[in-house]
């Protein structure tokens, strides 16, 4: 005997309606009285004590065949809109935290990462070409995100060390980014900054920055040769492309075995992924007595490896005796300023051109 009514289905495509009034017309159930609203709720209080099985087996067809049907449309559709959008949201991510308000005369503007070894000494190195034509009162440097000196004005620094930073330098602004190199909060703090070189010091009185040490800018050298430069590898998770980059670096003669382990924990720490498809594993503070001589590595995949969403094409390992690290970051830094040649560099198979930019 039927129970009553045939359901109303909630799709509004016809083949899972069909479906579920087929399994409907064969046990010979349905409802009381007409179910609105159209909820799961609603239909159950308009079944038959004796027809609630069916019913709700029912529903489950019109769901799995609903599901069947909108799968592959869903899955062939352009995601394009999407990937879009993604990158509007990550441009829009810039807190008002980036614009600076006033007292940057003369100021000192710190790029601070966990160790202070690499990422920051890279960013400070391009924000500081950067703004010195327009303001040249301004000193950038780079330090540890806990030895923030009680003098900076401005801290820059990735956002999971962001309460480590506010706890080091409490006088100064924080800005929060994701990465070292293009960051959008670092064009709002350009522009910013930019904006106040009428009120800031006159050139000719500013004090002169202290810079870390450099080569020439104007012909920029690395320490290396074609035995430490890797193209066309095959692209592997982060941690393997960060222990390939250390293995390099212990065949090379720069580093004992121990500094690959200090790699791989630096970038649990915080990731050596710096912006612009480029990574730099390096050891952590307690991993300097590890290297042997400094040294440079390059490994390039030219798919990418994924570092947490972003896709690194250059993966520079290095280590430095002392601060000898440092002019390693800054001349990799005013090479790849160069965007034709880093992008070349990204795909490049030819070794001597390579090399020939890099030495």
């Amino acid at each position: 005997m039927p129970c009553g009514r045939l359901p109303e289905t909630t799709t509004t495509s016809p083949s899972p309606t069909v479906a579920a009034i087929a399994w409907f017309g064969f046990t010979g159930c349905g409802l009381t009285s007409a179910a609105s609203p159209g909820s799961i709720f609603a239909f159950l209080a308009m079944t038959p004590s004796e027809c609630m099985i069916q019913v709700i087996i029912g529903v489950c067809i019109a769901a799995a065949v609903s599901f069947v049907i909108a799968s592959p449309i869903v899955r062939a559709a352009d995601v394009a809109d999407i990937d879009s959008a993604s990158e509007k949201m990550r441009e829009m991510k810039v807190t008002s935290e980036a614009v600076v308000v006033s007292g940057t005369e003369n100021g000192l503007v710190v790029f601070a990462c966990d160790a202070g070894m690499g990422s920051s000494a890279m960013g400070a190195t391009r924000f500081r070409n950067r703004i010195k034509a327009e303001r040249p009162d301004l000193t950038v440097k780079h330090s540890g995100v806990d030895n923030v000196t009680g003098e900076a004005k401005i801290v820059v620094c990735q956002r999971v060390l962001s309460e480590r930073a506010r706890k080091s330098a409490p006088q100064a602004q924080i800005v929060e980014i994701d990465n070292f190199l293009d960051d959008p909060a670092l064009d709002v703090l350009y522009e910013s900054l930019n904006s106040m070189k009428n009120s800031a010091v006159p050139a000719g009185n500013a004090p002169t920055a202290k810079l870390a040490p450099a080569a020439d800018p104007d012909k920029p050298k690395l320490s290396i040769s074609a035995a430490d430069i890797q193209l066309g590898c095959k692209s592997v998770g982060c941690e393997q492309a960060i222990c390939d980059s250390g293995a390099l670096l212990v065949k090379r003669g720069y580093v004992k075995d121990l500094y690959v382990d200090a790699m791989v924990e630096r970038d649990k720490l915080t990731s050596v992924y710096i912006g612009m498809g480029i990574a730099i594993p390096h050891g952590t503070n307690e991993a300097k007595d590890a290297v042997e001589n400094t040294g440079v590595v390059l490994q390039q995949y030219p798919d990418g490896v994924d570092f947490d969403g972003e896709k690194a094409q250059l993966v520079f390992g290095i280590a430095g005796k002392g601060e000898e690290h440092l002019e390693i970051l800054a001349n990799i830094c005013r090479i790849l300023e160069d965007e034709e040649i880093l992008e070349k560099l990204k795909t490049t198979d030819d070794l001597d051109w390579a090399l020939s930019v890099l030495s």
